[in-house]
């Protein structure tokens, strides 16, 4: 099987679960591409792209809320929105590309490229089977105007949300968000903390950003040190990602302190993961899965306006992790309460009860499916 991922850099978490699929797919033999199809109208589109967003939740993540909720009031119009007519314009690059290259299926783990898509099949070109993978735990606005073959939800408890948007329910599959291989493996602590090279007598605490270091990190971190001063065995690790003004910042603020450790990109998450006594992170539907599918208690910080909120909310609603919302303050009464007896195992028994942990090997599985019986109807 030949399959091409489209994703783009509005964040890591897309790209993510494109490189989860990927993975799989390559496990089980099959060929598979990772493209930002915005990169075929030249290197700095896409480039823009991503960097547009990243500037945006990293420095004013209310006015990212503010676009976000004007997409869910143009959503209500008769019309399709200008993000539609704007991705239409990468239909003469992206077609002539998928004719020189042949694929039997297509993933989508953004929606950009699957307005793309829509945009083509509506002018009558020929597009291969398009499946959307859905990255947050709520139908996000102008999914209804993508027009794909299949939509792979998070969740079955969202698949009314996703057909009232007219998302026929012949074509909703809730199998859950991808994450990659590393993930899944069961290291326990004592097994991540040895194979990060960290000090099995101590105990540890992980914030992060997702991979732009966005939301409240540095005011989490000067809140969490007098927990760490009454626990002298516990370490703060802090995954700055990509904000390098960030890393410089706690770099000067902690520079001496034993009891933080920084860190700037990382291809550990899972292990540092599975190492910490909880996490502490930003409410990306991609964060927000892996780090329930290593089974660590999860709490989130500042979740930016939209569909992070909602990721927060699924979570808290359903005891799979604890939103802080934008009160620092609340951190270490929320961490001492995990600690009470049977807290953190709770947490993560409705985890496993609700996030599948398999759902890249489910996901591929079910594009085999489609093709070979595509194949056999043809042959």
């Amino acid at each position: 099987m030949d399959a091409l991922i489209l994703s783009c850099a509005t964040g890591g978490g897309h790209n993510a679960a494109g490189y989860a699929v990927k993975e799989e797919l390559e496990r089980r033999g099959h060929r598979a591409e990772l493209l930002d199809p915005y990169t075929l109208a030249g290197e700095r589109t896409g480039e823009k792209i991503g960097n547009c967003y990243i500037r945006l939740v990293q420095t004013a993540p209310w006015l990212f809320g503010i676009i976000y909720q004007l997409g869910e009031a143009y959503r209500r119009l008769p019309v399709r929105s200008p993000v539609y007519w704007l991705n239409r314009r990468m239909i003469g690059p992206l077609g002539a590309y998928l004719e020189q290259h042949h694929y039997d299926v297509i993933f989508t783990p953004h929606i950009f490229p699957g307005e793309i898509l829509a945009g083509m099949k509506a002018d009558g070109s020929f597009v291969p089977t398009t499946i959307c993978i859905a990255t947050d735990y709520t139908c996000i606005p102008f999914t209804e105007e993508t027009d794909s073959d299949y939509y792979l939800i998070p969740s079955r408890r969202l698949a009314g949300e996703f057909e009232g948007r007219g998302i026929p329910a012949s074509r909703i599959v809730p199998l859950g968000i991808p994450v990659r291989g590393a993930f899944r493996q069961k290291l326990g602590k004592t097994g991540a903390v040895e194979r990060l090279g960290l000090d099995a007598d101590r105990r540890y605490l992980l914030l992060a950003g997702g991979s732009i270091g966005a939301g409240k990190i540095q005011a989490a971190a000067e809140e969490l040190q007098g927990y760490l001063k009454a626990n002298p065995a516990y370490t703060l690790i802090v995954v700055c990602g990509s904000n390098a003004a960030l890393y410089r910042k706690l770099e000067k603020r902690y520079r001496g302190n034993p009891q933080v450790m920084l860190l700037q990109k990382t291809d550990c998450m899972a292990e540092y993961m599975q190492a910490s006594q909880a996490v502490i992170t930003k409410a990306g539907g991609l964060s927000a899965t892996e780090a329930a599918v290593s089974g660590a208690p999860v709490l989130f910080l500042s979740p930016i306006p939209g569909c992070e909120r909602k990721n927060a909310a699924f979570f808290s609603r359903l005891g799979l992790g604890v939103n802080i919302g934008g009160q620092t303050r609340r951190l270490v009464p929320e961490l001492e309460r995990l600690q009470e007896p049977g807290a953190a195992a709770e947490m993560a028994r409705r985890q496993r009860q609700e996030i599948n942990p398999n759902a890249a090997a489910d996901i591929c599985a079910f594009a085999e499916a489609l093709v070979l019986e595509r194949q056999g109807k043809t042959s």
